[in-house]
This record gives structure tokens, C-alpha cells and sequence, in this order.
């Protein structure tokens, strides 16, 4: 290994987050606040290393910036679900049973196309729910497509896609918190 595959590496990391339109991320945050104002929840799901970036991001906006929000990670609800409905409908009956009109559902899929995501973010909109979602890899994904705020990384690869989706999470919660929590000075 040489220093070149590094410096590549942090390039396309750098490419991913600056592409992001900020007015995107304003208005996301916006939809955050008047969720949180008027009583309502955020929801926060993705499968695999989304899901533990859900779970993060989640517990930040609940504890961080005093904005309630839950997800779906838990093995007993996953499990149940996925055995009692199919796997494709999991995250579906958890926003059936769990989400209200009025509330905030973000999916976080890197390809944006895990039928579990899409069938959600279907179930969503027909509860009255706010989308926004996260994904990457082709432009035209499913996801991208059913968002009322959609952000997308150009990219195909896993970890720049991941990366990126929870720089970019992390720093709507800091938006809202309204500080930068880690500054050198």
C-alpha cells in the first residue's frame, strides 16, 4: 500500500460531502424543527450499516437537540415483523404501527433500492408522513425518487456512500443544535 490510495480515498470522502446542496440541508432541518414544534416524531430506519447510523443519529437527536426520535433496530421487533409479514414489509409495519400523521420518516439506504426502504417510504406518504431519504449508488433509485427532501452521493461504493449519509445527518443535527460542538479554538 502507498500513500496514493489514501489521498484517493479522502478525495472521493471530500467529493461526497461537498456535493450536497445546502439549501437541502437547511430545508431538512427546517421539516426537523416544525415536526418537533408542532408534537410530532421523527423516525430514523436502514438496513445494516444504516441501520447503526439510524441508531446514532437518532439517539443525537434526542438527546443532542431535545428532538424526539426513535428507530427500528430492536432483534424481537425485527424478527417478528420480518417472519410474521416478509422481510420486505418490515420496516412498512413498523411505520404502520408505530408512525402518525405528521410525523418525519428518514431512510437511509445506500443504493436506495432495499425493497424494505421503498415499501416504507410508500407506507409513509400514505400515513401523511414527511420523507426524507438518503441514498447513492444510481440517481434514478427508487428511493431518491419518493422523498419530499432527497439527498444522494454519487457514488457505488459502500463505505464513501455511508460515510458521507452520516457526516451529513450528524451535521443537521449540529445545524439545529446551532453550533459547531468541536471547534480547535
Amino acid at each position: 500500500m502507498n500513500n496514493k490510495f489514501f489521498s484517493d480515498y479522502f478525495k472521493l470522502i471530500k467529493l461526497g460531502l461537498e456535493s450536497v446542496n445546502h439549501s437541502d440541508l437547511i430545508k431538512a432541518s427546517d421539516l426537523i424543527n416544525k415536526i418537533s414544534s408542532i408534537g410530532n416524531k421523527l423516525i430514523i430506519m436502514g438496513n445494516g450499516g444504516s441501520a447503526a447510523m439510524a441508531s446514532h443519529v437518532s439517539v443525537d437527536f434526542t438527546k443532542a437537540a431535545g428532538i424526539r426520535a426513535i428507530n427500528f433496530n430492536e432483534a424481537d421487533l425485527l424478527t417478528c415483523f420480518s417472519n410474521d409479514y416478509g422481510f420486505e414489509r418490515v420496516f412498512e409495519k413498523a411505520v404502520e404501527f408505530y408512525g402518525d400523521s405528521g410525523d418525519l420518516l428518514i431512510l437511509i439506504s445506500s443504493s436506495g433500492s432495499s425493497a424494505n426502504v421503498v415499501n416504507a417510504a410508500r407506507r409513509a406518504k400514505e400515513l401523511n408522513m414527511s420523507v426524507v431519504t438518503f441514498s447513492g449508488f444510481d440517481s434514478k433509485n427508487p428511493l431518491h425518487q419518493l422523498g419530499d427532501i432527497n439527498f444522494w452521493v454519487d457514488s457505488k461504493a459502500y463505505n464513501i456512500v455511508e460515510m458521507t449519509h452520516h457526516i451529513w445527518l450528524l451535521a443537521i443535527v449540529d445545524y439545529i443544535i446551532g453550533d459547531i460542538e468541536y471547534t480547535a479554538s
